[in-house]
């Protein structure tokens, strides 16, 4: 039963901050929601809170990057893939009824910088995902300066357009811009292929 206590906590917490950040989320709330006594608290998490929310966060970050790593992966167009990418997140949105974004996000706006490594797990979960979008980039033909660029782009777009589409409760801007970043994925591709190809005659 002590492991169903722990996975509801897990579970509870990592809504909770997504909802409402790190601050927003109290030790209270996270006990009501997941229904757990007080004393069960320290005993899964000597750490308190910001063990809980480390340990969750860090979870979360691992989540996300496995399934941007597999949507890059399975695709070998850079375009395609980064369209199915926008295309997930709108229905990521739709299904959560638009109460739910980026897992990082609220912990970054929060700024909790009394928790060295919570920081630094949000700064390395930004690093790992724009390098897995600038690597496809590069897999694919664009030189690595522009492939950065692009991924920072693409990243940059889809953390901005989860606020939005939260906002209007709205993922139609989500889809538009899919198109946009699409064809410049695609553009930036077919300009490095041809530069290589000039590059090699």
């Amino acid at each position: 039963m002590a492991t169903d206590t722990r996975t509801r906590m897990i579970e509870a917490t990592a809504l909770l901050i997504r909802q409402r950040g790190y601050h927003g989320t109290s030790l209270n709330d996270i006990l009501s929601a997941s229904a757990a006594p007080r004393g069960s608290l320290y005993f899964h998490f000597p750490g308190g809170k910001d063990q809980l929310v480390i340990e969750v966060t860090r979870a979360s970050v691992a989540d996300v990057t496995e399934r941007l790593g597999a949507a890059l992966s399975v695709e070998s167009d850079p375009a395609v893939a980064v369209h199915h990418i926008y295309q997930s997140v709108a229905r990521m949105l739709e299904e959560n009824e638009f109460s739910l974004g980026c897992p990082v996000a609220p912990v970054v706006l929060d700024a909790p910088n009394n928790v060295p490594e919570l920081a630094e797990i949000c700064r390395s979960a930004f690093e790992q995902w724009i390098g897995l979008l600038r690597q496809a980039f590069v897999r694919a033909g664009v030189p690595e300066r522009r492939a950065q660029a692009l991924a920072l782009l693409v990243e940059s777009s889809l953390e901005g357009l989860m606020v939005i589409a939260r906002a209007t409760r709205d993922h139609t801007p989500v889809s538009v811009v899919a198109d946009e970043v699409a064809a410049l994925v695609e553009q930036a591709v077919l300009a490095g292929k041809a530069q290589q190809a000039e590059s090699a005659a």
